[in-house]
């Protein structure tokens, strides 16, 4: 553990090295964010970022952060949790919450619990009513190497009842060019949530079946058209469950498992030049990278008849998703 930054106050910011095997990831204690992947034999990062610190501050907060408590859109910045009205911040189109705003827990540092050479552990308090979130909530995150896998295991528990649903935000680039047009995408979802102009879910879901969204079987990812939809993997959490798989022209793989109903897809293509440089010291761009983020089904809250994010005291909150790389 070393320290390579620090937050504006003048904490300490803490990168760890995890090795296992065929796999090298660092990780931030800033934002709990998979910072680099590197696999054995290929010359390239697997994720999208940047070498120094200060940019994940600000422009790079959701560059492969924990996002939580609760990831994606809350329409109407508003929630009804056992009858109880609860306002969060708005900071999407002027009336939603995204990524819940300045409460978001990939803008914040969290403490280095416990570490390894294939283990870091890192914990966070978030205080009851922050961003409008109720209940005094202690998560755990727990990025694991073991040879060519890396496993992320998230765990949290309130004393109130709240809303709770984290999803690391990688974004994945498995050849190392400029965008992702050569890379091939398998997705097991029969089912997705239609979004409005804002990337807002509609309430809608629509089978897969003769859209750009049927990933049943593996087939290129089209980039003319925007990729930013929930792809329905099942209507509740699951055991780890092999749900994806990316695969680029140069024969390097990685299988996604989860135990989440839901992967958003999203194409990146908003990216932009940020003025900083990538890990290999090219400008950022759009398409660089594809985010497959494993979490509960966005706006649940506003669809009761969907599967919901509420987390009650005396109950654990645990996410497990895992990547398993390899190269032909």
């Amino acid at each position: 553990m070393i320290e390579v930054g620090q937050t504006p106050d003048g904490e300490a910011i803490y990168q760890v090295v995890l090795s296992g095997g065929a796999l090298t990831a660092k990780v931030l204690s800033w934002g709990a964010i998979l910072q680099d992947v590197r696999l054995e034999g290929v010359s390239h990062a697997l994720t999208v970022g940047t070498r120094t610190v200060e940019p994940y501050l600000t422009r790079m907060a959701s560059f492969g952060g924990l996002v939580g408590p609760v990831v994606n859109r809350i329409s109407g910045a508003r929630a009804v949790i056992d009858g109880a009205e609860y306002r969060f911040e708005a900071n999407h189109e002027g009336r939603n919450t995204l990524h819940s705003a300045s409460a978001g827990t990939h803008r914040k540092l969290w403490t280095v619990a416990d570490h390894d050479e294939g283990l870091v552990r890192l914990e966070i308090t978030l205080p009851d009513g922050e961003g409008g979130f109720p209940g005094n909530r202690s998560v755990s995150v727990t990025y694991a190497v073991d040879d060519a896998a890396l496993t992320l295991t998230v765990e949290a528990e309130t004393d109130a009842p709240t809303l709770l649903n984290f999803a690391n935000h990688s974004y994945w680039t498995l050849d190392g060019a400029e965008t992702v047009a050569d890379h091939r995408l398998q997705i097991a979802a029969e089912r997705y949530h239609l979004h409005d102009a804002t990337g807002l879910p509609t309430g809608e879901i629509a089978d897969v079946d003769g859209t750009r969204y049927d990933f049943r079987e593996e087939r290129r990812l089209n980039l003319e058209k925007p990729y930013d939809n929930n792809m329905i993997l099942a209507d509740a959490q699951r055991p780890l469950t092999r749900v994806a798989e990316l695969t680029a022209g140069t024969g390097v793989r990685m299988v996604l498992e989860t135990t989440e109903p839901g992967l958003q897809l999203y194409d990146a293509y908003k990216m932009t030049d940020l003025g900083v440089p990538d890990h290999e010291g090219r400008p950022l761009g759009p398409h660089r990278g594809v985010a497959l983020e494993a979490q509960g089904w966005p706006d649940a809250p506003s669809y009761p008849d969907w599967p919901q994010i509420i987390a009650r005291p005396g109950e654990m909150y645990r996410q497990v998703t895992r990547w398993t790389f390899s190269k032909d």
